[in-house]
Parts: C-alpha cells; sequence; structure tokens
C-alpha cells in the first residue's frame, strides 16, 4: 500500500477537521460546502486506515503474547481474526484509494429509446422506465418526467426524467447500453417468443459551473403543447424547443404548462447531453490508450437481456445471471448494480496495477 500517500491524505483530513471548525469558514458558505465535501469524500479513507493501524498494533501485541504459554492458545485465535482483518482492511484501502469519479454524487437524467420490436420495444420501454422509478422509490430518490412519446398500444417511443437523490449517477451509471428483451407479445396467437431491444442512457446531470452554453449558439422555438393522439395539452404556446447550434444537439419540453419551466428542464437536458459527448469523446480517447474501457457506458453495448419465459436476467458484461426476474422488473436491482461497481472498481484495480 502507498502509506506516504495515506499519511498525507491524513494529514488533509485533520486540516480540514479544523477549517471546519473555523468561525471565518463557517460564514462563508461556498467554502464551507467544498471542505465539507472534501472531509467527506477523505472520511472513509481514514476510518479504515486508522483501524488498519490499528489492527497492526494488536498483531503486534499478540504475537508477543504466543511466547506465554498460558496466553498462546487465546493469542493464536485473536491473531486468526486481526490477520483476516488487515487483509480485508488492506483491500478496502486499496478501493478507496482509486481515484472517484466526480460525478458519482450527481443526479442524473435517464432516457429510454425504443429500439428494434416496434410496440413490443415501446412496451418494454414502459416496463424500464417503472423498473428504474421503482428502484428511484426504493432509495428515497426523486422521479420527474422531462418529456415522454407515448406509443399508441402503450409504453414509449421515448422518455426522458431526471433523478435527482444523493449518489445516483454512482448506482446507475452502468446501466447505459442497449437492453434486449425475450417475450411472447399479448398480440402473437401462435406463442412465438419476440426479440425486441430498448436503449438506456444515463448521464451525469450538468451543473451550471460544469458546462457554460452562450445564448447565441441557441435557437429557441415555442409552439402548442399536444398530448397523445393530437388533443391539446394547453391552449397557449407553452412547449419548448432549443437547438445547440455549434452541435445540432435538438431537446423539446413540453410537460409542464409554463413556458419558463419547459425552457429550464430543456435547458437541464441540453447541457447534461453536451457535457455526457464531451465525457464520451474523452472516454474514446483514454480507451485508444488502453486494453480495455472501463465503465464508459458505451451506449451500442448490448448489456443485458430480459428473458421472460424462463423468468431469466443476464447481464453480459459480468456473466451475471438471476432468476428472479420478476422482482427486477419490480425495482429490486440492487444486486445487480453492486456486482457491477464491484466489478468495475477490480478492473480499475488491475489497471493500476499494470500502469
Amino acid at each position: 500500500m502507498m502509506l506516504d500517500k495515506i499519511e498525507e491524505l491524513e494529514r488533509r483530513y485533520q486540516e480540514l477537521e479544523a477549517l471546519l471548525s473555523d468561525p471565518s469558514v463557517i460564514s462563508n458558505q461556498p467554502e464551507f460546502r467544498k471542505f465539507s465535501r472534501e472531509h467527506s469524500d477523505l472520511t472513509d479513507l481514514v476510518t479504515a486506515y486508522r483501524r488498519y493501524r490499528k489492527v497492526l498494533g494488536e498483531i503486534e501485541e499478540n504475537r508477543e503474547m504466543l511466547a506465554d504459554p498460558d496466553m498462546k492458545e487465546m493469542a493464536e485465535e485473536e491473531l486468526k481474526s486481526l490477520e483476516a482483518e488487515q487483509n480485508q482492511l488492506e483491500a478496502d484501502i486499496q478501493l478507496l484509494l482509486l481515484p472517484k469519479d466526480p460525478n458519482d454524487d450527481k443526479s442524473v437524467i435517464l432516457e429510454i429509446r425504443a429500439g428494434t420490436g416496434g410496440d413490443e420495444s415501446a412496451l418494454f420501454a414502459g416496463d424500464l422506465f417503472r423498473m428504474y422509478s421503482r428502484f428511484a422509490d426504493a432509495n428515497r430518490w426523486r422521479v420527474e418526467t422531462i418529456s415522454a412519446s407515448e406509443s399508441e398500444r402503450g409504453g414509449y417511443k421515448e422518455i426522458i426524467a431526471s433523478v435527482e437523490g444523493e449518489g445516483v449517477f454512482a448506482k446507475l451509471k452502468y446501466e447505459s447500453g442497449t437492453h434486449r428483451v425475450q417475450r411472447v407479445p399479448e398480440t402473437e396467437a401462435q406463442g412465438r417468443i419476440h426479440t425486441s431491444a430498448c436503449t438506456v442512457a444515463i448521464m451525469a446531470e450538468a451543473e451550471d459551473v460544469d458546462i457554460e452554453i452562450r445564448s447565441d449558439d441557441l435557437k429557441i422555438d415555442v409552439y402548442r403543447s399536444s398530448g397523445a393522439g393530437g388533443q391539446h395539452v394547453n391552449t397557449t404556446d407553452s412547449a419548448v424547443r432549443i437547438t445547440h447550434l455549434p452541435t445540432g444537439t435538438v431537446v423539446a419540453c413540453q410537460e409542464e404548462r409554463s413556458q419558463i419551466k419547459n425552457r429550464a428542464k430543456a435547458m437541464k437536458v441540453l447541457k447534461t447531453r453536451i457535457m455526457d459527448t464531451m465525457i464520451q469523446e474523452q472516454n474514446s480517447r483514454l480507451a485508444a490508450d488502453r486494453k480495455q474501457q472501463v465503465g464508459s457506458g458505451d451506449r451500442s453495448e448490448r448489456i443485458r437481456t430480459y428473458n421472460f419465459p424462463q423468468g431469466r436476467m443476464t447481464d453480459h458484461r459480468i456473466g451475471l445471471t438471476l432468476y428472479r426476474l420478476d422482482s427486477i422488473m419490480a425495482g429490486d436491482i440492487s444486486e445487480i448494480t453492486d456486482a457491477l461497481r464491484a466489478h468495475y472498481q477490480m478492473e480499475a484495480l488491475k489497471a493500476q496495477s499494470e500502469g
């Protein structure tokens, strides 16, 4: 382990504790928030390292006790437990030393689009949206629809929503890619299994400090909102379409009755999409210099299959197969998101040791 680096981080942690109790820092809210975030980011590492040092001290004491016949048996038992804890702490600290994804704590923009498979694909897009919405409820996150294009038979051709809360991106970032479904459609008289697909994009929500967009680069159109089937939602020009001229990115929003609210939502998605494109390009450049692309969320990658006749979900990236599709579609996906996170952390550790 890089003990010098950890000790340097522990000194920084102590400095931050002093700063956070300084009245001049407390009265400066932006500075206080910045130091609080840095302190919070270091807490797990420093706690694990302090426990690690304590365990090493206890191991030394027990080794000395082995020389005493009366204490030997107890010391041997204690040593087994302490050495196991030492190994676990070393593994934990290695993970905690990995560079933190600066977007992990952010909320996200979730986009689900029906792909091959027509109506069945649109129905599955609706199923995926419900799955993520229920997972969000379980994590006490807030889901808000930004725009939705409904299919005639139900489900969505496309749905875009914001998911707001603590650590949303960290848990959902590996969901980006193509999700494939295999099931018998209700309209299928012969009982044949159809295969269709949807694409999911998870994008860390852009903040004002992340990206600046010049008003000269925007073309903003307003028009009358209309709902499914063409009926008018209202009689004012409240729907908003924003085009970012340099990139050709177009975002529309008509969910709200207020033009101001629709404009704010559309701008949020626009900034997020542009920032996400920049991140994707950066990841592609990094991947060219490295054998394996670690957790970039390549949109074209087929990541998962949901087989309804067999009640089976398979994540192809990590070879995880679970036979409890009903509970997964009901939002119980923690086992999947945790397994993906652990896998990509191990890949990052491997890349770090090879580098």
